[in-house]
């Protein structure tokens, strides 16, 4: 069985552009989702120190429905949402070694 990988997108976002962000997600949401996109999720740091690192967290079902998504003509829509609120986003790409789903 393949398995699942995650990516985390983050970046630093002026407060005076977490609207625009979180309208942005939204709205990518509402579009058709690459094939093998489990889940996505745009968090926001919680602490003092944090509060304004927000991250996008995607689940893959493998790593070809990633390398796929990338090879599209399409630029990725996590970087780009953060570019287009003026923050330089990095991304980090793991591999589930261990997982199990809960209900939700």
């Amino acid at each position: 069985m393949p398995e699942h990988v995650l990516t985390e997108v983050s970046a630093v976002v002026a407060a005076e552009r977490e609207s625009a962000l979180i309208a942005g997600f939204a709205a990518l949401l509402d579009q058709p989702l690459p094939d093998g996109l489990l889940r996505t999720e745009l968090l926001r740091g919680s602490d003092a120190e944090d509060g304004r690192t927000w991250r996008i967290q995607t689940l893959w079902r493998d790593r070809q429905a990633l390398d796929a998504m990338r090879a599209s003509a399409e630029p990725p829509a996590a970087p780009a949402l953060f570019r287009s609120v003026g923050a330089e986003p990095s991304l980090t790409v793991l591999t589930v070694a261990k997982g199990r789903r809960f209900g939700e």
